[in-house]
């Protein structure tokens, strides 16, 4: 039986997510994370068991036979999933968050209609361009398919639990810190 609350974060590419959840896991030290599994490679500085559990795609593959995810899906050409046994070890102990796409969060939500769902938001699209096209590191082709992508991410807000808009990073993780003190209990 799970002793924690489980807390699902999804918001479109370049919304600053990474940065905003980052500040909440600084102020709530008793927050677990979840680490995904990846066929993606490790970036420079990626540690395997910390930011994600690398795979190849066979053994991802696997692992969907074995039914060991809660939730996975294909993002940009990777695989990513939430490994289910090493989830509810963590919710054992106490309240955890996942890092995850709309597609999974709607999954964990199937499975888990006790997880609460929050959605990061961009102030505006413009905005959310302008910061996926200051990062410098994406082909125009990609930059179209990622801005396309980021438009459906940002239609599937409407059926998450919380909607909380980045603007300013300390303000948007103080908000979601505000949702999780409020629903912890519940």
């Amino acid at each position: 039986m799970s002793k924690g609350k489980l807390f699902v974060i999804s918001g479109a590419s370049g919304v600053g997510k990474s940065t905003v959840l980052a500040e909440v896991m600084a102020k709530r030290k008793d927050l677990k994370f979840s680490v995904s599994a990846t066929t993606r490679k490790p970036r420079p500085g990626e540690i395997d068991g910390v930011h994600y559990y690398f795979v190849t795609r066979e053994q991802f593959q696997g692992m969907i036979d074995r039914d060991e995810f809660i939730e996975y899906d294909v993002h940009m050409g990777n695989c990513y999933g939430t490994p289910i046994g090493q989830l509810e070890e963590k919710l054992a102990s106490g309240s955890v968050i996942l890092d995850i796409e709309p597609v999974g969060a709607f999954n964990v939500q199937a499975k888990r209609p006790d997880a609460v769902l929050i959605f990061i938001a961009p102030p505006s699209r413009e905005e959310l361009e302008q910061r996926l096209r200051g990062r410098g590191d994406t082909s125009e082709e990609q930059m179209c398919i990622r801005l396309d992508r980021a438009n459906w991410e940002m239609e599937q807000a409407k059926r998450y639990d919380h909607i909380v808009i980045n603007e300013q990073v300390e303000t948007c993780a103080q908000k979601i810190l505000h949702i999780i003190a409020e629903q912890a209990d519940k």
